[in-house]
């Protein structure tokens, strides 16, 4: 009975050890994969802002001016002024749509119902009269 107890724990220790070495792989495993995610969202961070600057230096207002100048022929861009923009009452909104009119009457199962506040004798129940 005693070795059948020592065998039953040895396969236990043994089973845990093989389970503590495949968590600590895995583990391993997720924080090298965690280090490369950092390094690339380092990476794609400086490629943004080199992005960032080059945009800003692309749309210096000389360079455009400039740039307008040489094409003026094609392109035919003029600086924007207040002229370029119109007014508030220029503006034509909308009519609002019509509402309908909704009358007294319903309609159920093809006849024609008058709709009237319920009268105080049929709400009360039978022999309960003021």
């Amino acid at each position: 009975m005693r070795s059948l107890l020592y065998l039953c724990t040895a396969l236990a220790v043994i089973a845990l050890a093989a389970w503590a070495y495949r968590e600590n792989h895995l583990t391993q495993q997720a924080m090298n994969e965690r280090r490369a995610l950092e390094r690339e969202i380092v990476l794609l961070d400086e490629t943004i802002s080199i992005q960032r600057a080059e945009w800003a230096y692309l749309n210096r207002p000389d360079r455009l001016r400039h740039l307008v100048d040489l094409n003026f022929a094609d392109l035919r861009l003029v600086p924007i002024t207040g002229a370029h923009f119109g007014e508030i009452g220029q503006i034509v909104y909308p009519l609002p749509a019509p509402r309908a009119e909704f009358s007294d009457t319903v309609e159920v199962f093809g006849a024609i119902e008058h709709l009237s506040a319920p009268s105080e004798t049929s709400a009360m129940p039978d022999g309960d009269a003021p």
